[in-house]
């Protein structure tokens, strides 16, 4: 399943970048992260690995984020692999002006297990749905500071 979504964002291009590569940043624009660790390379290089934990509901779910390229302020790919779900990300940055930055996030995910396939195929708005919502939250933490982190 492939899919892009994209949305402006009213702020500069490295205010921006600023705010999206900063990985405390991540629970204010990332509904259920509850946590991350580093798992190799250096934080944000090509190759790096990262661990990040999500509670949602009473699920809990493990990512491992793979860094395939980082040539920031313009591009930043990466792979995020859970049991039954590779998901490859390829995010393109663009300043519209001096005050607005556009994020194209192009979205491909791989299913196996029966299970997950299943999902995939009847419910594939709902994977995009959830990618347009941390795009619209990380809008709003990044132009009005709006969290969505758990007081």
């Amino acid at each position: 399943m492939k899919y892009t979504t994209e949305i402006i964002v009213d702020v500069p291009l490295d205010e921006f970048i600023t705010k999206l590569d900063n990985p405390e940043n991540m629970k204010y624009w990332q509904k259920g992260l509850v946590g991350y660790k580093s798992l190799s390379g250096k934080q944000g290089s090509e190759g790096a690995k990262m661990e990040l934990q999500y509670k949602m509901g009473r699920r809990q779910l493990v990512l491992v984020e793979t860094i395939i390229k980082n040539n920031f302020p313009y591009e930043f790919h990466a792979t995020y692999d859970a049991k039954g779900v590779h998901n490859i990300q390829k995010n393109t940055f663009k300043a519209i002006d001096a005050h607005s930055t556009k994020w194209i996030s192009e979205s491909e995910f791989q299913f196996s297990g029966i299970m997950m396939k299943i999902m995939g195929f009847i419910m594939p708005g709902a994977f995009k749905k959830q990618s347009m919502e941390y795009l619209q939250d990380f809008k709003a933490f990044a132009e009005e500071g709006i969290s969505v982190a758990k007081a």
